[in-house]
């Protein structure tokens, strides 16, 4: 069934419009509309729906939305505990509870934490092109890492946004710390990656 649509005209809701209707009523990009099944109104150039059979244009992200430094700082705290903590029991299962020689226990725990950088690599990068968009320690903090459109990252633009945190660290962790001297507040590895950091909220 076609989807209808509420629109408020001079403040007022009014409908539900079929597309047709809307088409005939030459609704604006701005323009509040909603569903009888959406919880509340958004622009119309917000929903994908629209923004095809109406020739919008997406808008781009306001920035109240971006992720501040301070949230990205934490939850980068966040994982490196997750990550950690997960290797401490892994050793401690393993080479504690099943390994007597102390030598080979001290070789296999060295080990075993020079992983932990790779492990965290892999984390990020299947954390932040799944469906969530983001590790745990930014949904605890409730970012997440989108592209320049705001959309779900793919797993290869993870990897290209993980790896450029080479250059963020190279630079002396001024990288990073562009954060401060740009609207959107990216890093340079967003920078180079075309990504961005953002407050979750609905599209």
């Amino acid at each position: 069934m076609p989807q209808s649509y509420i629109l408020v005209i001079n403040g007022k809701p009014e409908g539900p419009f079929s597309m047709d209707e809307l088409k005939a009523k030459k609704i604006k990009p701005g323009d509040f509309v909603k569903t009888p099944e959406m919880d509340d109104y958004k622009e119309a150039q917000e929903i994908a729906e629209l923004r095809e059979l109406l020739g919008f244009a997406k808008p781009p992200l306001l920035m109240q939305y971006f992720g501040s430094f301070d949230q990205r700082l934490l939850a980068s705290f966040l994982d490196w505990f997750i990550v950690f903590g997960v290797f401490v029991i892994i050793i401690f299962v393993v080479v504690i509870v099943f390994m007597q020689d102390k030598e080979n226990r001290i070789v296999v725990s060295l080990s075993l934490l020079a992983c932990v950088p790779v492990a965290k690599f892999i984390y990020h990068v299947v954390m932040e092109s799944s469906a969530s968009q983001a590790t745990f320690g930014k949904q605890m903090l409730k970012i997440k890492v989108v592209d320049m459109h705001g959309d779900r990252i793919s797993a290869g633009k993870a990897i290209a946004r993980n790896l450029c945190k080479i250059f963020s660290v190279m630079t002396f962790f001024i990288g990073y710390l562009l954060a401060f001297f740009n609207k959107q507040q990216q890093c340079l590895h967003d920078m180079m990656a075309g990504t961005v950091v953002i407050k979750e909220r609905l599209f």
